[in-house]
């Protein structure tokens, strides 16, 4: 079985929730860092006179798993690597402390 490509999967993946954001009033930046492995979804702009500014999802390739430092989606990117044939046991809920991440279904590091 041919092993999933997990910089490009993450890129799809984050690439279409920057699509399907539905708030023209600020706008949404990918910055993804391939040599480093860091990928990002960044909301800026301004709401009227207050400033948006938040990441909403921050996900690591560290030794080969997917670290979910951040993740401010509905669906949760965890599911959504799931879905697209990432073993639970290659994601890591970073958000979670490692003392919590044994009772979840994912890798705890």
């Amino acid at each position: 079985m041919e092993r999933i490509d997990y910089q490009e999967l993450i890129q799809t993946i984050l690439s279409q929730h920057s699509r399907n954001d539905l708030d023209t009033e600020t706008e949404v930046q990918l910055l993804f860092d391939t040599e480093r492995e860091h990928y990002h979804v960044i909301h800026l702009g301004w709401d009227e006179q207050k400033r948006v500014y938040g990441c909403v999802i921050h996900v690591d390739i560290k030794d080969g798993k997917f670290w979910i430092q951040r993740d401010r989606t509905e669906a949760g990117i965890a599911n959504e690597l799931v879905a697209a044939g990432v073993p639970k046991e290659d994601i890591v809920l970073a958000f979670k402390s490692p003392y919590v991440r044994q009772f979840t279904e994912f890798a705890v590091g």
